[in-house]
């Protein structure tokens, strides 16, 4: 399916040292604020607790940040969660002290609407919050490793190292937005990025799939024409895939509320900086690389086989 179709191919390696310089500045941009912001870690990842409660009636988000505000426990969230009647309140501190907690911000909670009631307190603590960072870095090495191994035996170790270049250049993008803006970095969104890791590694497997194909018809053509070719052929359905995801997740990000915001944010970022890498970093690295005809496609084998010279005299 296809909604337009190119009659000439776009030079896109044309422009290639271009759209590199502007991918190196952003790409530095984005380590600088890492390494001078951080990133703003959630309660699942330093501690704290958090407290659902819930209200027979629809709960007003204003009225119960005023509540907890008042007690000045700093930075905190407070979110729906499931519904418009139950709210989710992450708050910072020590699990030791999260019974009192929970009992001092149910307090001021009934103070604005004494209908309201507690559903659940959990708490995490450092350790815990810790250990799921390592996790988290260790889920996010293996699947590095593990989308290497597969683009070097399906393609090419040319590809391979182009591809996790391009696609880890969108994970420090994503993590620059959120260290740059310190919007909270939770669980979900670590699970958005691991997602757009493998949502623009499908992306650079397709490019892949047609710079070979292309390397197998197009015999006589330069290795920047064959890429051009295979980037215009598949613009078509680049934008019918990327578009009709970036709709669902932008229907998240809209009417998803907090509790998926972040994770809607994460997603939008990956995919818009998933299309621009797949074309415009792994393609021309891989050019650059060297990447090739023989490299992709295999010799054809002689015409006579065995057999038929053991027949000739």
């Amino acid at each position: 399916m296809e909604f337009f179709r190119f009659t000439r191919d776009i030079p896109f390696m044309r422009h290639a040292k271009v759209f590199n310089v502007i991918s190196v500045i952003v790409f530095i941009l984005s380590v600088f604020f890492l390494a001078y912001k951080g990133l703003n870690f959630g309660v699942d990842f330093r501690g704290g607790t958090v407290i659902e409660v819930h209200y027979p009636q629809p709960a007003d988000l204003t009225q119960i940040r005023e509540a907890v505000d008042s007690l000045q426990l700093g930075e905190y969230t407070a979110q729906l969660f499931g519904s418009a009647h139950n709210v989710l309140i992450r708050l910072p501190g020590d699990e030791d002290f999260s019974a009192q907690l929970s009992e001092d911000v149910m307090q001021a909670l009934r103070t604005k609407n004494p209908d309201v009631t507690q559903q659940r307190v959990e708490s995490v603590g450092p350790q815990v919050g810790k250990e799921l960072y390592n996790k988290g870095s260790l889920a996010l090495l293996f699947v590095v490793l593990g989308i290497v191994a597969y683009l070097s035996l399906r393609f090419e170790w040319r590809f391979a190292v182009a591809a996790i270049i391009a696609n880890l250049h969108d994970i420090i993008i994503i993590l620059g937005f959120f260290a740059f803006f310190q919007w909270e970095f939770t669980l979900p969104v670590l699970a958005a990025v691991l997602a757009v890791l493998g949502y623009s590694v499908n992306e650079s497997v397709i490019i892949a799939d047609r710079i070979r194909e292309n390397f197998r018809k197009m015999r006589k053509a330069s290795v920047p024409h064959v890429i051009d070719s295979a980037i215009t052929s598949t613009i078509s359905r680049t934008v019918i895939t990327h578009l009709s995801t970036q709709l669902m997740v932008l229907s998240m990000l809209i009417f998803g509320g907090e509790a998926l915001h972040y994770f809607a944010m994460a997603l939008t970022i990956g995919i818009m900086f998933g299309i621009y890498s797949s074309v415009l970093v792994m393609a021309p690295l891989a050019m650059w690389l060297g990447v090739s005809r023989e490299n992709l496609v295999k010799p054809e084998r002689p015409k006579n086989t065995l057999e038929e010279q053991k027949i000739l005299p």
